[in-house]
């Protein structure tokens, strides 16, 4: 590593440490020609291949941003958005790749977002999956509103079998 005060092209480590939730690396390294110190984060770069061919650096914030533009009057904190581009970000990093298909961060926003506000959802997936017609959006209505049951049946059993055991 080049010491961005004397321009050196030599460093040595002193000190290396995980930080930012374990997808960086802090080190602190020290030139041996000047001596002074300085630090350096290391974290690996992922690489968005969009349809049109341009790649260009993952970005957290931009996946935040189009899913803030889905929210829009929706009861969806900062901090939910923050949470959701974290979870989206640990998920890609996770399959252990350098390059993703920009199609891939789209459908890894999908499942986040339909936990987070399913109206939010419909819009996001509205766009992203192109639905062109009324029965589009109704076929998709359908699926949110069948699972939104099963998970009502669940809980109900849940607190069925709850009541049934013994208080002591």
């Amino acid at each position: 590593m080049r010491c961005p005060f004397c321009q050196h092209d030599d460093s040595r480590v002193l000190d290396s440490r995980v930080c930012e939730d374990g997808t960086a690396i802090r080190r602190r390294r020290q030139c041996p020609m000047c001596e002074r110190r300085f630090t350096t984060i290391e974290r690996m770069q992922m690489t968005v291949h969009k349809r049109n061919g341009i790649e260009e650096p993952f970005s957290r914030d931009k996946v935040i941003r189009g899913v803030r533009n889905a929210c829009k009057g929706r009861p969806v904190t900062d901090a939910d958005l923050a949470l959701l581009g974290q979870r989206v970000e640990d998920g890609l990093r996770a399959r252990g790749v350098a390059e993703i298909p920009s199609e891939e961060i789209g459908l890894a926003i999908l499942g986040p977002l339909r936990e987070l506000d399913s109206i939010a959802y419909l819009r996001f997936a509205s766009v992203y999956l192109n639905y062109n017609t009324i029965e589009d959006f109704a076929t998709e209505i359908d699926r949110l509103r069948d699972e939104s049951s099963d998970k009502t049946k669940s809980s109900s059993r849940k607190r069925l079998s709850k009541q049934d055991e013994p208080l002591f």
